[in-house]
């Protein structure tokens, strides 16, 4: 397995400072956000596109300081009800794909996205239970009418510049959000689609992320290293679903925390072994959204943390067996 970091929380830095602060730290491998919510500070499609020697630069840098890009990311809502916001979403991802073509890049990670509840539509619409029938004939529109053939088309686009793995992190807020989400648009439009495999969305859902490994196998195309403390006092009360600001934090009943702050050690040495045991030997790339940290203490604690878990080197052979 390898290192990496999701280099977005590092962006008031220039990508060399980076790169070269990650070094020091034992970072092995960077995911760079290339548009949509991540931004794209350290990868800018339009300059990189324009400008060939630029892509060389980029490739230079990464290689100067020991590293591989893992992936690159384009989260959005590519099928949002209202036009120019879903077409804005779409060309950051499509320019995503011709930059992962040039770098010789195969994976790209997103969000499925979430369409509205009809072609009127003005906001998404994320349906959570199927009762009254209106929200299944919600999530027939969404997922017939929009969502299948928006990325069997766009997989097509993947496909014809080199992208062999679509990521889609399983978000809640978005039509694919658990194994099930996830296998139901790989069924329908080819393995072609995989997981970026974030635990910390799983966590607050009540999914065990050893299951859904499991569950999900040779599907798992990336994964994120983020964590989540489940509040039991205040799920007690009002269950997990929240929709207070992130900021607070003593209400909510869940928060993003750096790896290790929201389960220990074993948690992690399951889900790292259980990766491995379904054929995932690749990329933990850090991803840093814990509220109640600084951006380098929390990826400091991630990376000290994880190099406890992981497991560097190939298995030798059973010599005792």
């Amino acid at each position: 397995m390898k290192l990496g970091v999701f280099t977005v929380l590092l962006s008031q830095r220039s990508l060399e400072d980076a790169l070269k602060y990650l070094a020091e730290l034992g970072v092995q491998a960077v995911e760079l956000g290339t548009g949509g919510y991540p931004g794209n500070a350290h990868a800018n499609p339009d300059e990189l596109l324009a400008d060939e020697s630029k892509i060389d630069n980029l490739k230079n840098l990464v290689s100067k300081y020991n590293m591989e890009i893992s992936a690159l990311s384009c989260h959005g809502n590519p099928v949002h009800p209202q036009k120019e916001i879903a077409d804005a979403f779409h060309k950051d991802f499509e320019k995503t794909v011709l930059l992962a073509e040039k770098l010789g890049i195969k994976r790209v990670i997103t969000f499925s996205g979430c369409p509205g509840d009809s072609p009127q539509s003005k906001y998404p619409n994320w349906v959570t239970c199927p009762w009254p029938d209106d929200y299944l004939k919600i999530l027939d529109y969404q997922w017939s009418e929009v969502l299948i053939p928006y990325w069997k088309k766009t997989a097509e686009f993947c496909k014809e510049h080199g992208v062999e793995k679509i990521c889609f992190e399983m978000h809640p807020g978005f039509c694919v959000y658990n194994p099930e989400t996830l296998l139901k648009l790989r069924n329908a439009v080819g393995d072609i689609i995989g997981a970026n495999f974030d635990p910390s969305h799983l966590f607050w859902q009540g999914i065990d992320p050893v299951a859904a490994i499991r569950k999900l196998g040779p599907a798992i195309y990336h994964f994120h290293a983020k964590d989540t403390k489940v509040d039991e006092l205040n799920t007690a009360v009002n269950g997990v679903l929240d929709t207070r600001h992130y900021s607070d934090e003593i209400n909510r009943s869940w928060i993003f925390r750096t790896v290790g702050y929201g389960h220990g050690y074993q948690v992690w040495k399951d889900i790292v072994s259980n990766l491995k045991m379904v054929g995932y030997d690749d990329v933990l790339s850090i991803e840093h959204e814990d509220s109640l940290m600084s951006a380098n203490e929390g990826l400091r604690k991630a990376i000290d943390f994880l190099k406890e878990v992981m497991m560097f080197e190939k298995a030798g052979g059973m010599w005792w067996a």
